[in-house]
């Protein structure tokens, strides 16, 4: 995808639905505070319906479930945080006003602005279609994910991933003094729609000592 191209053309001839989403990576683009960004997300996520969150928790456990042992056993916690954790956070600061009170500009508006423009491709780029159930294919379900991520990154300025997240090989994610650590930071830059790429998180060093 082309960076230089903007938002529109990533939607051209394409369904009702993808309309509806540039309409919405328009509005986020004009957010220039963190309060405003998170006002924004907050009213979108708020039209998941009860039945959508239960899919969207379906598949997060369709997904765990595949994962070997204990490594499986060890990470549930840190998906399920960085999902519904941070919707239930989302939700709790919308209803406090506390984003009222946020205005501070967006800290990096050119990744933010990246994050946006990858957002039509990104969405269907899950589309998995040997999945049974046609509910876990939706779009809408992918939307969530990057909506909750951008709270997480560009409105709280945490990583992607929850502090101690774990990774194969002993890495996990990590918060040092005021800045965090991901081993996994840099790893995903060949997949576009990865949020790796937009996370303020910095790369943990090679060095082993992070096990």
């Amino acid at each position: 995808m082309n960076g230089e191209s903007g938002v529109v053309p990533d939607f051209e001839k394409r369904s009702d639905e993808d309309e509806s989403n540039r309409a919405l990576i328009c509005r986020l683009l004009a957010a220039t505070t963190r309060g405003e960004l998170g006002n924004m997300l907050a009213e979108e996520v708020g039209r998941y319906s009860l039945f959508d969150l239960q899919i969207i928790g379906g598949r997060l456990n369709s997904e765990i479930e595949k994962l070997p042992s204990p490594y499986r056993e060890a990470i549930s916690p840190f998906f399920r945080e960085q999902l519904f954790g941070k919707h239930h956070r989302l939700l709790l600061m919308n209803r406090s006003g506390a984003f009222g009170q946020l205005n501070i500009p967006i800290r990096d508006a050119e990744s933010f602005r990246k994050f946006c423009e990858m957002l039509p491709a990104g969405i269907p780029a899950w589309h998995d279609t040997s999945e049974r159930n046609p509910y876990f294919r939706n779009p809408k379900n992918r939307l969530f994910y990057y909506l909750i991520a951008a709270f997480t990154m560009f409105v709280l300025e945490e990583p992607g991933h929850p502090v101690g997240m774990p990774f194969p090989g002993g890495f996990k994610v990590e918060q040092r003094g005021s800045k965090y650590y991901c081993f996994i930071r840099d790893k995903e830059k060949e997949i576009f729609y990865s949020i790796c790429n937009f996370c303020p998180a910095l790369q943990t060093e090679e060095s082993g000592n992070d096990k």
